[in-house]
């Protein structure tokens, strides 16, 4: 197959190549330049008045929605749906970070590499592995729930351990913990009633440490998701693979982010709809979207790699919209090429098994993941 581009942006520069050819054998890019000559017999594309771009890459999504109830059939037709929706946006390799209960997101990675369903290609940590599960989202564990719920113990190194070890068995890619917990008492709120995040940490550095250690030992990787305070902290001096959030990024932890060139995702659309609520719970004062802006500005700033994640959730129909995230990063500082490298080379390169060799950027040996758009 040999496609013709119009312009093409290959994922790793920042400007545009113009009457690109992209030869493709199989599903791998065998060739890409100027006037490549194209093979007698082969199948022409013509996107000579369209854009090409690599596959995006989105590295934190959740298939699925919150159970409230549903069984677990419901829930998987939508987990399902969302995978093609985010597919059909151009995002061709995702990491579901949370299935929010259960391993269905492995048995739905395995039916998409099978051809079963439509999807991205994609990595899965199933679900997370923390006690915040069930007390942050208590409808996590309804009666029709056939699945093991977030909240597995690992409180103590070596029941972090063997989590893990558990985890591994049941066939996920990496391992997402939280240090930070969302409520007050028995309720659950972001906010403190001074305005301040509520940044209760939920694990020990020592229990961090103990993940990081058995996930890397066994080829996984770690995401942890974390506000700030000394939740933040445990996860970077711990070594984790993928940051995520960090809204109350402080000067240390940012010292430690660059100190050991770790990557930092930071979610933004699926703060949007949290806006007006974040906004009246902390009386006006702030809202974690506010915050987020100010991380992403200052990590921007100081060279933290930045790969897109945009928190797309099933229940508040985010998925195939994930690209609305690139207004933000343009609006907080970053140049177009840069916001899009983001979900590009940047992206890629926080991916588990070293997929950056395969995804994001057009070149010659990398999957044919192309996306097209059209010249305005």
């Amino acid at each position: 197959t040999a496609i013709r581009a119009g312009r093409m942006f290959d994922g790793k520069s920042s400007s545009l190549a113009t009457n690109q050819v992209i030869l493709i054998e199989g599903d791998r890019i065998s060739a890409v330049g100027a006037n490549l000559a194209i093979p007698s017999g082969a199948t022409v594309i013509d996107l000579s008045h369209a854009t090409v771009l690599p596959g995006m890459i989105d590295t934190h999504i959740h298939l699925y929605d919150q159970q409230n109830g549903q069984s677990i059939t419901a829930r998987a037709a939508v987990a399902i749906g969302n995978a093609a929706k985010t597919l059909n946006a151009g995002f061709t390799t995702a990491v579901d970070l949370d299935s929010r209960g259960g391993y269905g997101t492995v048995d739905i990675r395995d039916a998409i590499n099978q051809g079963i369903i439509p999807g991205p290609r994609l990595q899965v940590a199933g679900p997370a592995l923390n006690q915040r599960g069930a007390t942050a989202y208590p409808s996590l564990a309804p009666p029709l729930h056939e699945e093991p719920i977030e909240g597995k113990d690992i409180n103590s190194p070596w029941l972090a351990r063997a989590a893990v070890r558990e985890a591994k068995l049941r066939g996920v890619d990496w391992i997402k913990i939280f240090t930070t917990q969302d409520f007050v008492g028995a309720e659950y709120h972001v906010f403190k009633p001074d305005g301040t995040l509520v940044n209760s940490p939920s694990l020990t550095l020592e229990e961090v440490q103990a993940v990081v250690t058995e996930a890397h030992r066994l080829g996984l990787k770690v995401a942890c998701h974390t506000y700030g305070g000394e939740g933040l902290h445990s996860c970077i001096a711990a070594g984790v693979d993928a940051t995520q959030h960090a809204l109350a990024l402080d000067d240390e932890a940012l010292r430690m982010l660059l100190a050991r060139k770790l990557p930092l995702g930071i979610t933004i659309v699926d703060l949007v709809g949290n806006e007006a609520g974040d906004l009246k719970e902390s009386g006006q004062k702030t809202s974690r979207l506010r915050m987020a802006e100010a991380a992403f500005r200052k990590a921007f700033k100081a060279g933290v790699p930045l790969p897109f994640a945009s928190g797309a959730v099933g229940d508040r129909d985010l998925h195939g919209k994930q690209a609305e995230q690139f207004a933000y990063y343009v609006k907080w500082g970053a140049t177009p090429a840069q916001a899009l490298q983001m979900a590009f080379s940047v992206a890629a390169s926080v991916l588990n098994y070293g997929w950056a060799a395969r995804v994001g950027t057009i070149e010659r040996g990398k999957f044919a993941d192309l996306d097209r758009k059209s010249v305005v």
